[in-house]
Formats: C-alpha cells, sequence, structure tokens
C-alpha cells in the first residue's frame, strides 16, 4: 500500500538525508531525470507539474534512497523495490521465467504496479506523487545493471574492490564512483549525454520494461567479468565502462520519458 507524501514534504526532507550507497547515487539519478523531462509530450509535462508542483522530475529522484533513512521505519517495505537479481548469464527464456514466477516486491512488479496506479483514475493525488516519485526513480535503478545483478553477491555488494586508493566495493562503484569520476553537475552530465537524433531516441525507447531489464542483466555479466574481487580500479576501468555508463543514463532517461507520456496521452 501506498504511503502518502506530498511534494512540498519531499523538499523539506531532501536536505536532511545522508548520502550513502545509493543506485546512481543523486547525480545519476537526477541525469536520468532531466533527461527525462526534456522529452515530455506537453500533456505528459502538464500532468507531472499537476502532481509534482514547483518541484522538478531532478529534485524527487532521489527521495525514494533517502527515506532508506527514516528511523519510524514508515518505508521499510519499498527497499526491495529497488533491484531483482538474476543467475548469471540467464538466458532470455530463463530470464522471462523467473521474471514470471517471481510474485514478491521488486523491480518489475513494483514497477508495472506504480504505472497501473498512476493510470488510475480512482487513485489519490497523494498516492499518485509517490507513484510519479517511485517510478522517476525505478526506471533509473532499472538501468544500474548491479540491480539486476547476481543474488549470492547482493549485486556485487559483497564483492570488495579498490577504488584508486579507497576500499570500497562493486556496487558502489556503479551507483557513486564512476559517475563521480566524470566531474560533471547533472545539468552538465544531461547536457553532454542528450544528443541523440529523433531516430536514435526512437530506437532506445523500443521494448517494453522486461527488455530494458534483461538488457541490464545481460550489461551486469559483462561487468562482472571484467572485474576481480579485490582489484584495484582506476583509470582503465573507467576507459571500460564509460560508453556503457552513459548509454545506461541516456536510456534510462529517454524510456523514462516514453513512459510518462505514454501513461499521460
Amino acid at each position: 500500500m501506498l504511503k502518502k507524501c506530498s511534494p512540498f514534504l519531499l523538499g523539506i526532507l531532501l536536505p536532511f538525508f545522508p548520502l550513502t550507497t545509493f543506485a546512481w547515487g543523486v547525480t545519476g539519478h537526477r541525469v536520468v531525470a532531466e533527461i527525462a523531462s526534456r522529452h515530455l509530450t506537453p500533456q505528459a509535462r502538464k500532468a507531472v507539474t499537476a502532481l509534482l508542483g514547483k518541484q522538478s522530475m531532478a529534485m524527487v529522484a532521489n527521495w525514494p534512497d533517502f527515506i532508506k533513512s527514516d528511523t519510524t521505519h514508515k518505508y521499510d517495505h519499498t527497499s526491495s523495490w529497488h533491484y531483482m537479481d538474476f543467475p548469471a548469464h540467464s538466458s532470455r527464456p530463463q530470464f522471462e521465467g523467473l521474471i514470471q514466477k517471481e510474485t514478491g516486491e521488486n523491480l518489475y512488479v513494483e514497477t508495472a504496479s506504480l504505472i497501473k496506479q498512476l493510470k488510475d483514475p480512482a487513485v489519490s493525488k497523494a498516492d499518485k506523487q509517490f507513484a510519479l516519485t517511485f517510478l522517476i526513480h525505478l526506471i533509473g535503478d532499472m538501468h544500474q545493471p548491479l540491480h539486476v545483478g547476481h543474488p549470492e553477491d547482493q549485486g556485487g555488494n559483497k564483492i570488495n574492490v579498490i577504488w584508486f586508493d579507497r576500499p570500497t566495493n562493486l556496487h558502489r562503484v556503479w551507483d557513486e564512483h564512476l559517475i563521480e569520476f566524470q566531474q560533471l553537475s547533472y545539468t552538465e552530465y544531461t547536457q553532454a549525454l542528450d544528443t541523440a537524433s529523433v531516430t536514435e531516441i526512437r530506437q532506445l525507447q523500443s521494448g517494453t520494461i522486461k527488455d530494458w531489464m534483461f538488457e541490464s542483466s545481460q550489461l551486469a555479466d559483462k561487468v562482472y567479468a571484467l572485474t576481480q574481487p579485490n582489484e584495484k580500479l582506476s583509470y582503465r576501468y573507467n576507459y571500460w565502462f564509460i560508453k556503457d555508463l552513459n548509454q545506461q543514463l541516456l536510456k534510462g532517461g529517454l524510456r523514462l520519458a516514453a513512459l510518462l507520456n505514454s501513461i499521460y496521452k
């Protein structure tokens, strides 16, 4: 069941939560949301503004991570919404079978639920605000490959590595360190990435949520294959993955826009 929280309250809460390990980190989620905001139809933009008010999509994009620090535990039930694990090298039929079999609260199930709620005229405005904020966030999570990583290492959280001289884990490298290494604000990063042609945009927006998650799981396999436990990662790692990183951020933003444009036709 949705827990109500107005956009005004979101704006009050954002500055006070610590910036710990979040999918794509603060900058990455804002990049995805900002790209999406640039590709909304007039109808979708109007509907999003009606729910978020003066707050931008980029500025609410991290709230579903910030609430993990809520000491009242009001939102503990949402923790499993951010990911769905798959065995290494899952084929498409295996992947499909796991998605169909899994009925718990996970990235796939909850994304579909949020879309359904946003389309439902009977859902209250407060609940739709919550649903929109989470959808903005979860589409970003969906394109961070280790949010569809392997279950035995909790999406790379149990794989210790060194980022330059900093002990960390593989999940956090993809959540934060690679993006931080680019040394760009979210608006600068958005400007750099959002250059696709109309034809390219249509290609990147094609497919279904299942297709997008399967793409991410295949990228996760590549990440695992090119990363060893306790390995020191630095410039070469960035060189290997910068294209994948940028493509995932762009895909997340464009696909979020496509979903919202479809919801608010």
